[in-house]
Parts: C-alpha cells; sequence; structure tokens
C-alpha cells in the first residue's frame, strides 16, 4: 500500500517502462478539463444509466480507471463498492487523493484482472482498457459491462486542425464482435457536448488525449487561439450469455 493510498500489484513484467501508462501531465489535463465541465455530461449519462443497474454494496471495477472520476460520479449516487485498476501510477495517486473511499490499483488490466470469480456487478471500460475474457470471469451471472469508445465524430474538428484531415470510423461493431463469445450487447447510444475551448483548454485536450502536443503539428496548434470542439463517446452495454 503507498502512502498515497493506492494499492501496487503491478510485476515488472506487466510494463515496458518505469513510466507505463499515462503521465502525469495527461492525468492533470483531464482533471482541469473536467473541473470546467468538458467531458462532464459523458458522466451524467453514465451515472444515469448503470444507476437501476446496481444495488447498495454493488461491486463496479473500473479498467483504466484514470483519474477515477467515472467510479466517484457513480457513487456519488449510489453506496457502491468502486475498485480502479490503472496501470499508471500518476493515475493512481490521483485517485487515491481525490476519493480515498474506493480502493485504487496498479495493475495490468490486459492480464489477469486482480478480483474474485463472479464478484463484481459492474464492469466499466471508457475509452480504455478491454479484456473481454477476464470481465466475463470476474462478473456475476446478473452483472454488467459498460464500453465506452470513441464515437465517429469525437474530437472530429480538432482532430481536422491539427492533423490536417479528420477521419471518422466507426468502432461500435467491431467492440460487439470483439465481446460476442462471452456477451450480447442490450443498449447502444451516443452521448455528445460541444464546447467552445481556448488556447489552454485546446492544450490540455492534446496532453490528455494525444500524450501531448505532438511536435510536428505545433505550428497548428500555436495557432489555434479557440475552436469549437465536439466530445462524442458510443456507449454499448453488455450483459453476460
Amino acid at each position: 500500500m503507498a502512502r498515497a493510498g493506492y494499492v501496487t500489484l503491478l510485476q515488472p513484467q506487466d510494463r515496458k517502462s518505469r513510466e507505463a501508462g499515462d503521465r502525469r501531465e495527461a492525468i492533470e489535463a483531464r482533471a482541469r478539463l473536467l473541473a470546467a465541465g468538458v467531458g462532464r455530461t459523458v458522466l451524467e449519462r453514465l451515472v444515469e444509466r448503470v444507476r437501476p443497474l446496481l444495488q447498495s454494496g454493488s461491486v463496479v471495477a473500473d479498467l483504466g480507471a484514470g483519474s477515477g472520476d467515472a467510479i466517484a460520479a457513480i457513487g456519488a449516487q449510489a453506496a457502491v463498492v468502486g475498485v480502479g485498476i490503472d496501470l499508471s501510477v500518476a493515475a493512481a495517486e490521483h485517485a487515491a487523493r481525490q476519493f480515498p473511499g474506493f480502493t485504487w490499483v496498479v495493475a495490468n488490466a490486459d492480464r489477469r484482472l486482480p478480483l474474485l470469480d463472479r464478484s463484481v456487478d459492474l464492469v466499466l471500460s471508457l475509452h480504455g482498457r478491454r479484456n473481454p475474457e477476464e470481465c466475463a470471469r470476474v462478473l456475476s451471472r446478473a452483472g454488467h459491462l459498460l464500453v465506452g469508445v470513441p464515437a465517429p465524430d469525437d474530437l472530429i474538428e480538432l482532430r481536422e486542425a491539427v492533423q490536417g484531415e479528420a477521419f471518422s470510423r466507426g468502432r461500435a461493431d467491431a467492440v460487439i464482435a470483439e465481446h460476442a463469445a462471452h456477451f450480447a450487447a442490450i443498449d447502444q447510444f451516443v452521448v455528445r457536448e460541444q464546447h467552445l475551448l481556448e488556447h489552454a483548454a485546446i492544450a490540455d485536450l492534446l496532453r490528455g488525449t494525444y500524450r501531448g502536443e505532438r511536435r510536428s503539428a505545433a505550428s497548428r496548434v500555436t495557432a489555434l487561439s479557440s475552436i469549437d470542439v465536439t466530445l462524442a463517446s458510443e456507449i454499448l452495454l453488455f450483459s453476460r450469455t
């Protein structure tokens, strides 16, 4: 148990570098954006959808938990037991300091999840790690898996401005096929929000999304004083088969 309040279960073979996962700068950038309301709509819609599935004491696990805001948002509406798993020490430390009432674990979600068989009622995977076999193992028979992936128009204006072109590709069909051996999709919807972002917020969005401003696009980023940006997530809710 680290002094900051998170548990480290990471083994040397679980990471390729000493700074595996998201860097502190990316975590702090996302936290600033969320504090300003950027990304809040997705969290609110997520909580609205999963709240009827949970009871007092339900166990919620988040793979790639990041700064911990998804579990915290659910916990604010339901008395759940929350476990956030992330490869990044910086993410776990941030989450543990901000939300000490939940359990935060540094581990590689691509490998075996540090959770007992049939012990979880809801697994979240939001724009992060997916491990269908392990999710099926840890979920209770009546449990659910909620997966969020970028919708085709997510950040489309920013991608066009920074990269010079914007490709739109749907991911939902591939996610459904990826989980077909263990899960059936029972709901699918898109959550969108749009914000006019000034340069500082644009820089934070790049840090949190592209792991820092790319040098090849530095001049384009510098020229952006403000831009309307669409944040769009496609949400898929699965039940066990």
